[in-house]
């Protein structure tokens, strides 16, 4: 498990933390503490999420259980690299939504020096990886993988169940889109799906 008091790093070396898990499991909770602290610590912070995300605030990252940190909304990874700038850490939330690239933009911040957190889910509505998070996952230097609780038997969950018949990739939702599930109770109910369909 990933301590923040056993970093050993000296200031001049960057590193990239992933803070993984399903919906509902305390992502950007994590993420957004981690940030204060590096705040609190008068260490220069810059946070980002991708512009799609605008479920509670347009400029803020905003946990589940209303913890609020002020963020750059960006269309693209690439605007993260571009704005960037003279910074010791750096934040970015729903990092799934992101593209490919991020990947790339994270290691590059990594290797000018700076820490780089990053949030987001590791597998979509369906069970798959999703999106730059499995490359995150490969070249972090410390991963967190965070569980929420089972909605069905109150067992560990790392799956994000979507309600409903749509099968977009993304759909931006809450409690009445998805629910945490654990791996049995997820396989059970995507058979059931399938049997309905």
């Amino acid at each position: 498990m990933f301590l923040e008091n056993s970093i050993t790093e000296t200031p001049s070396r960057g590193w990239i933390e992933v803070i993984c898990g399903s919906m509902f499991s305390g992502k950007t909770e994590e993420l957004i503490r981690r940030l204060k602290r590096a705040k609190f610590a008068k260490q220069s912070v810059e946070i980002f999420k991708p512009s799609v995300d605008i479920r509670y605030d347009d400029d803020e990252v905003v946990s589940h259980d209303s913890n609020t940190i002020k963020s750059t909304p960006v269309p693209s990874s690439s605007n993260i690299r571009i704005l960037a700038q003279n910074v010791d850490v750096i934040g970015i939330d729903e990092a799934q939504f992101f593209d490919d690239e991020l990947v790339n933009v994270c290691n590059d911040l990594a290797n000018m020096g700076i820490r780089v957190i990053v949030a987001g889910l590791d597998m979509d509505f369906s069970g798959k990886p999703f999106g730059p998070i499995p490359g995150l996952l490969a070249t972090a230097e410390y991963v967190t993988k965070v569980h929420a609780i089972c909605m069905k038997c109150g067992n560990l969950a790392q799956n994000s169940h979507r309600f409903g018949k749509d099968e977009s990739l993304v759909l931006l939702g809450e409690t009445n889109n998805y629910e945490p599930l654990c791996r049995a109770c997820f396989t059970s109910a995507r058979v059931k799906e399938k049997q309905l369909s």
